[in-house]
């Protein structure tokens, strides 16, 4: 089986934790692994024995580390398929499609999964996997259901002909959007409905023609920004321009509604997309009070209370139906039952231009990190950490001068055509206008403090001339 993994979005509503820069697929519940890292183990579980991640360019570096740092439960067989810009799951999977197709992979069963869910009972998913995996190869489209629990209004549902008792299939007869309350209920109490999952399972050729004769634009998108695969490289990139005319539709709309025949899985595996605060905390281990708590929290006296912390004691005293998450540059304050409103904080921060809803304070770059200490009128002062042998880009600013102080580690400048070896306690200065690259030519981490000086202190003052991880100044903000 083939694991196709789709890993992007932003998150919002689990704001200030997930943000565009470091998206939920990267969260973790407690001290586990990311979501991301589940997901590869789900599926090495399910009996895949390649993986192909399927994210935005942006975090192509980060979804890497993330397998190389997993000790077990890692596929044979990695590969990250590299997005310029998102397009909605129909594009994704068309293009995971394709590649499966070029890689040899046309007639073997390609389970869809999402990166950013939870699955508690693990051996009954891949029980149910396998199969959906045979119906697969027989020509089959196959979706996971979830038999609702509850008339829970955050989730897309199918009606379909009844829902068997057991783990069987049955035909889908409509799929409908997230509904209110009241329709909730009634969908609950009919027995036809279930949860989508946004779980897949079909052969590459078998979705490709299925999108030919209902999405061919999407298709036709796909197949032109796929480039010849490199079997030496554990990455692709589609092509910016060509990828960027795929109608921005989900698979549900572009295929699941009009192929004829698809199938629902119905299955009790403890399901959950973690679209919520709320859902965050059921998955924490409550108190006799219905308190949960991640990180250093004291509380007294308070009830159904979940509070997570990074790197300070939170004291929580009197509350009920509370949810606070704290990080280092925001903190959320919000009741139990209006989590899914997050998202509105989040697109009032875009249209005040904050950088919160895109950034945390420590940003991780393919070359290391650099974290924000303090920002204001006219400066802002970073503290730059480089990972040994790599180098920032090539780069240039309209609109700041920098200041370089060396903490430890050794750091090559260059500015403009001269190149300088920095020890710890020596600087240097960075021009407005001048070309420069900061390098960690040593073996051990390079540390550095950054100050900022000008009528512009915005990441996105930046110019990139060479950059050996791809980057260029069109598409990635920041160093």
């Amino acid at each position: 089986m083939l694991a196709v993994i789709l890993s992007g979005g932003s998150g919002t509503r689990l704001w200030p934790v997930s943000r565009e820069a470091t998206p939920k697929p990267f969260m973790r519940i407690g001290e586990g692994p990311s979501l991301l890292q589940r997901t590869i183990a789900r599926a090495v579980a399910c009996g895949a024995s390649k993986a192909l991640i399927v994210t935005n360019r942006e975090y192509g570096f980060r979804t890497l580390e993330e397998i190389e740092s997993m000790r077990t439960g890692t596929p044979a067989k990695a590969h990250v398929l590299l997005e310029p810009m998102g397009r909605n799951t129909a594009p994704a999977i068309a293009a995971a499609a394709l590649w499966a197709r070029q890689a040899g992979h046309g007639d073997q069963p390609m389970l869809v999964l999402p990166a950013d869910h939870l699955v508690q009972d693990e051996a009954r998913f891949a029980a149910l996997a396998k199969e959906a995996g045979r119906l697969a190869a027989s020509g089959k489209i196959v979706l996971f259901g979830v038999r609702p629990t509850m008339p829970e209004t955050g989730f897309g549902y199918i009606e379909c002909e009844g829902i068997p008792a057991g783990e069987n299939a049955v035909a889908a007869r409509r799929f409908v959007e997230k509904p209110n309350a009241v329709t909730a209920a009634e969908y609950l109490a009919s027995g036809r409905y279930m949860w989508n999952s946004g779980m897949f399972c079909f052969t590459p050729a078998t979705i490709l023609d299925a999108l030919s004769q209902f999405a061919p634009a999407v298709l036709d998108a796909a197949t032109r920004a796929m480039p010849v695969l490199n079997s030496a490289t554990n990455r692709t990139e589609l092509d910016k321009a060509a990828f960027a005319l795929a109608p921005d539709i989900s698979i549900d709309y572009a295929v699941m509604e009009k192929a004829p025949g698809v199938l629902v899985l119905a299955g009790d595996f403890g399901w959950s997309d973690i679209g919520s605060w709320k859902a965050v905390a059921e998955e924490h281990d409550a108190d006799s009070y219905g308190n949960t708590i991640s990180g250093e929290v004291i509380l007294a006296d308070c009830r159904n209370t979940h509070v997570q912390s990074d790197d300070r004691l939170i004291a929580g005293v009197g509350l009920r139906d509370v949810v606070i998450v704290d990080t280092p540059d925001a903190l959320l304050v919000c009741d139990r039952h209006a989590t899914q409103k997050v998202k509105d904080v989040v697109g009032e921060l875009r249209r005040r231009g904050h950088d919160a809803h895109r950034l945390h304070r420590t940003v991780e770059r393919p070359w290391g990190t650099y974290t924000t200490l303090q920002e204001g009128p006219r400066f802002k002062i970073k503290r730059i950490e480089v990972k040994p042998g790599a180098a920032l880009s090539l780069q240039m600013h309209h609109h700041r001068s920098e200041h370089w102080i060396v903490v430890s580690g050794t750091a090559k400048v260059t500015i403009n055509d001269r190149e300088t070896l920095l020890a710890p306690n020596e600087s240097t200065y960075v021009p407005v206008g001048a070309h420069h690259r900061l390098e960690n030519p040593g073996k051990v981490l390079l540390t550095m403090i950054e100050v900022q000086c000008g009528d512009y202190v915005g990441e996105d003052d930046i110019v990139r001339f060479e950059d050996k991880y791809g980057r260029t100044a069109n598409n990635s903000v920041g160093q």
